[in-house]
């Protein structure tokens, strides 16, 4: 597969994950500052989400690369992988 090809993919999958308006809230929560949040302070943040539909979204915004993890024990924290969102979704970042 070419390299336009990949590049294609990638925002297909990013564009998909951030077009669902929850995680586009999670995306936008974590670019504005808020960074290194583990689950249950996103789900806090944003109220009306059960732990079982937050646990998905936040799954598909990290298969597409638009956050990273980082395991603490048994917390695991979410950060805004900037290089992916610099590239697909700059208006993230501002």
């Amino acid at each position: 597969m070419s390299e336009d090809n990949v590049d294609i993919q990638q925002a297909v999958k990013v564009y998909k994950a951030l077009g669902e308006p929850t995680r586009l809230k999670i995306a936008l929560m974590l670019a504005e500052g808020e960074v290194n949040l583990c689950c249950s302070a996103i789900m806090e943040k944003l109220e009306s989400v059960a732990g079982s539909t937050l646990s998905h979204h936040l799954k598909q915004l990290t298969d597409c690369g638009v956050l990273n993890l980082r395991k603490d024990g048994t917390f695991i924290y979410y950060h805004v992988n900037r290089d992916i969102v610099q590239k697909y979704a700059p208006y993230l970042l501002v």
